[in-house]
């Protein structure tokens, strides 16, 4: 429309049953615009609320073994439950608690986080190794970063045959 008095403005808004909102306070000479404000506003809200719907948090889940004289299978199970958080983005802190001369063997738990470690290697990296607090034993995992695929959904062929590397002797 151009430079318009303010007062003309808001008659012609008035008129529309709409407001007039400075959509640009700043600039010389201010710029203005007629609109449903409410409306305007409401559907904001409406993108915001899309937007936070789509987005994952990542949160901290806890998986617990409570001796370290696990079974094989009952390790195997807890693995599989922490491959499922991984991927869908969350870190996973495994958490192993020794009870009376458990104590003793320490070496168990670290033979226990290793095993985990080297079979969610392919889908996590060590956030924080295994340490040890009062009687309990604590190792965080966090999520690789998500691989982007090659074209046509296929993922690149891994290069034959042994990688060339100086070997030393």
């Amino acid at each position: 429309m151009g430079i318009v008095d303010v007062r003309d403005a808001l008659d012609r808004a008035r008129q529309a049953g709409l407001d007039l909102v400075e959509v640009a306070p700043t600039s010389r000479p201010p710029v203005c615009r007629i609109m449903d404000y409410g409306k305007w506003k409401y559907s904001q809200r409406k993108k915001e609320q899309k937007s936070k719907s789509h987005r994952h948090e990542t949160e901290l889940k806890e998986i617990r073994i409570k001796t370290p004289k696990i079974g094989d299978h009952d390790l195997d199970i807890k693995i599989n439950r922490a491959r499922d958080f991984l991927s869908r983005g969350d870190r996973v802190q495994f958490t192993l608690r020794f009870r009376g001369r458990e104590l003793a063997h320490l070496d168990e738990g670290q033979k226990i986080f290793a095993h985990v470690k080297s079979t969610l290697a392919e889908v996590s990296k060590v956030d924080q190794d295994y340490r040890f607090e009062g009687r309990r034993m604590t190792m965080t995992l966090a999520p690789m970063a998500r691989k982007v695929e090659a074209k046509g959904g296929e993922k690149p062929a891994a290069p034959e045959g042994p990688a060339s590397s100086p070997t030393q002797s």
